[in-house]
């Protein structure tokens, strides 16, 4: 569902010094460098690592071109050591690594990683962003993320529920940086709160703060809600957990939910509305793209804030074709992908 083309590059990094391995994979240049995170993540193996780095390198390419960027799609994954090691050291070498891609390669934070983290890496390439925050800088681009989440959650469920968020019940799994931030506007726009976090520090956090139900992990799918809002790691919407899913939505910003292209079809034969993490988790890449390209700061807002119009798109294409929307997704990236391609080719074929 996600494979827009094969990957242009996949870079497999081994630094015993560090402790540095993983993958950098450059899915598609065809809009402009491709941009995407670092993960650091504990992973059973290097195929493991691999193949999530490559499913989310294509997503890049698909949430970049769905966010209207002049940016292509690529991810970094790192595997976390299994023995003590500098993290210092560790995103020095990573940074060595992006600059010898010579700009073919944007980073910035994701699951694992934050600004400092970066601020490393920016010692030894200029291309990063989600540095930490100065007046010219933004900062954590998390906060953007779940205000694109919160913009097209309040679309999805007009359109399904025909009703506000204020009237709404939102199961959230995962109150990370991105997951508080989201919970923080839906208590503010009035929404009922229930939350699956393993981190009790932050469940109590969040349930003082919120006035929040807490339930575990494994339940979270099957609590009474109008809607399902995933902001852990993927796969979390499989047969199974769908199969007892009571929200009549699913909008969240992890990337890569659906555990097949079969939930996407079983999310739609049990009539509820997926809203494609690829379109609504753009919030932050935008604010990335906005910093890398030095584009100015004020604009940011109304960039995440199109979004809700871009879930619009998507959500009229799916009942245009009569697809589910984790289908249209796709179709609107490779549209926009592929003009692009043939406006380059023919402005070559001028040029020659």
């Amino acid at each position: 569902m996600n494979d827009l083309m094969p990957p242009e590059t996949v870079v497999r990094l081994d630094d015993p010094h560090s402790g540095l391995r993983g993958f950098i994979v450059l899915h598609s240049t065809a809009l402009g460098p491709a941009a995407g995170g670092c993960r650091l993540w504990r992973y059973a193996d290097e195929a493991a690592a691999s193949e999530d780095a490559l499913r989310l390198a294509a997503g890049m390419t698909m949430k970049n071109a769905l966010a209207g960027l002049p940016l292509g799609g690529g991810k970094a994954v790192l595997m976390l050591p299994d023995a003590p090691f500098s993290r210092t050291r560790l995103f020095e070498a990573f940074g060595r690594a992006v600059a010898a891609l010579d700009g073919r390669y944007v980073t910035a934070e994701d699951v694992g990683t934050g600004v400092d983290d970066m601020a490393t890496v920016a010692e030894r390439t200029a291309h990063v962003a989600g540095l930490p925050r100065r007046d010219d800088r933004p900062g954590d681009p998390s906060p953007w993320t779940a205000r694109g989440v919160f913009q097209a959650m309040a679309v999805a469920v007009e359109r399904r529920l025909g009703c506000r968020l204020s009237e709404v019940t939102v199961a959230v799994q995962g109150v990370g940086h991105v997951g508080m931030a989201l919970c923080e506007l839906l208590h503010e726009a009035g929404a009922r709160l229930v939350i699956a976090e393993p981190r009790s520090e932050l469940a109590a956090r969040a349930a003082t703060r919120f006035g929040a139900d807490l339930v575990s992990s494994r339940a979270i799918t099957s609590v009474p809600a109008d809607v399902f809002a995933p902001c852990a790691l993927g796969g979390v919407l499989t047969l199974a957990s769908v199969a007892t899913l009571k929200a009549r939505v699913v909008c969240g910003a992890a990337n890569n939910q659906l555990a097949s292209p079969e939930v996407a079809d079983l999310l739609a034969r049990r009539g509820v509305l997926y809203a494609p993490d690829v379109v609504v988790n753009a919030g932050g890449i935008i604010n990335v793209a906005a910093e890398y390209l030095g584009w100015p700061q004020e604009t940011v807002p109304a960039r995440v804030d199109a979004v809700a119009a871009r879930l619009r798109e998507v959500l009229d294409r799916a009942e245009a074709c009569a697809v589910p929307p984790a289908h249209a997704a796709p179709m609107l990236a490779r549209d926009v992908v592929a003009q692009s391609s043939r406006a380059g080719a023919a402005k070559a074929a001028l040029a020659a």
